[in-house]
């Protein structure tokens, strides 16, 4: 699959099919030949390639994993994602679930949890009562803080994948490896706002929606869910009580222990009544002063995946695979490699 690794790192690269072509003096047409595999490079072409990308040829020859079958569902805020870094986010997902799965096989698919139900849960017009059936979908408690999200989707058996991207228009979307969900978040966002995300992606995948809703419905009514599902109702009025004159400070505690933005809070707070339009309107004017509304400062820690890790190490120390594979698959040096699955001096 040499095509979709020079596809690959001409995107990650932010280059042009005709700056390519241009750089090894041959035409876009043939450049979209190879990425779409209707002709391979010879392997002086395939030294420029890699010179040119400043990578090893060998990752322009890794094998791809003919086996996975995806379903990528559609992107958050499309109409002004450039299409090339929409192709980017698709073709980097594809390249680490290569890698996710590399290990999978190895082992054997019994070590990740079994595929919950996708799109089975009956969606209503209440987000309040759409949020507790996703907290059921998940087993969870109908309220209090939903703790290390990531953790819970992990072992729930949905998959999530932290990506690197440099474009704040691109928070998350949602699709299918082999039939198995995953989600894909911008590694760039504050925790708060990764959880927030993951949530809404959530939302997606746990219920049937409609056809007959049109994205912007479907927008606004995952975004409503996602917010009830990390600060319910319940939990609002527990934790801010049932009338307040002012959003201040106290309140950074109880977006703390939800792990949640101020700006979500508030917005809580607004939608199930406990501050009135107008206190609304005023904590949004001081929360612009402060430029919150774009990067409003982080307060807790962030998640982190580990399935992807835990699995890797796991089959060094089972000799399953060596020391060097497992940094090849990580992407990571041999050295943390054997840091991370050995005590000292004992192997």
């Amino acid at each position: 699959m040499v095509g979709k690794n020079i596809k690959y790192y001409r995107l990650l690269n932010k280059m042009t099919l005709s700056a390519l072509a241009k750089q090894l003096n041959v035409t876009s047409m043939a450049i979209s030949n190879y990425e779409n595999g209707l002709r391979n490079p010879d392997i002086n072409t395939l030294k420029k390639i890699a010179s040119i990308f400043n990578v090893e040829i060998a990752k322009l020859v890794a094998p791809q994993n003919d086996n996975l079958i995806y379903n990528h569902g559609a992107f958050r805020k499309n109409s002004t994602l450039p299409v090339s870094i929409q192709d980017l986010i698709g073709e980097s997902v594809e390249k680490y679930y290569n890698r996710f799965f590399t290990v999978v096989d190895i082992l054997g698919s019994s070590v990740l949890p079994d595929v919950p139900l996708c799109n089975q849960v009956k969606l209503s017009g209440d987000a309040e009562a759409n949020a507790d059936a996703m907290r059921e979908w998940l087993k969870l408690s109908k309220n209090g803080p939903v703790c290390n999200l990531i953790s819970i989707l992990e072992n729930t058996g949905i998959l999530i994948y932290k990506l690197d991207i440099d474009n704040d228009k691109f928070s998350g979307k949602n699709g299918f490896v082999n039939k198995r969900p995953y989600i894909v978040i911008n590694s760039n966002m504050n925790p708060e706002r990764q959880r927030s995300t993951i949530a809404h992606e959530l939302a997606h995948l746990c219920f049937n929606w409609s056809a007959d809703m049109d994205i912007k419905q479907i927008e606004k009514m995952a975004t409503a869910i996602s917010g009830a599902f990390l600060f319910s109702k319940e939990d609002a009025i527990r934790e801010l009580g049932v009338h307040r004159s002012a959003i201040e400070k106290d309140m950074i505690l109880v977006a703390i222990e939800y792990g949640i933005s101020m700006l979500l809070l508030a917005m809580r707070a607004k939608i199930v009544r406990i501050i009135k339009e107008n206190v609304y309107r005023n904590f949004m004017i001081r929360a612009s002063q402060h430029n919150w509304r774009k990067n409003e400062p982080s307060r807790i820690a962030e998640e982190k995946t580990s399935i992807f890790e835990q699995l890797t190490y796991r089959a060094v120390v089972e000799g399953s695979i060596s020391i060097q594979k497992g940094a090849e698959l990580l992407e990571k040096s041999y050295k943390e490699v054997e840091s991370s699955c050995f005590l000292d001096g004992v192997q």
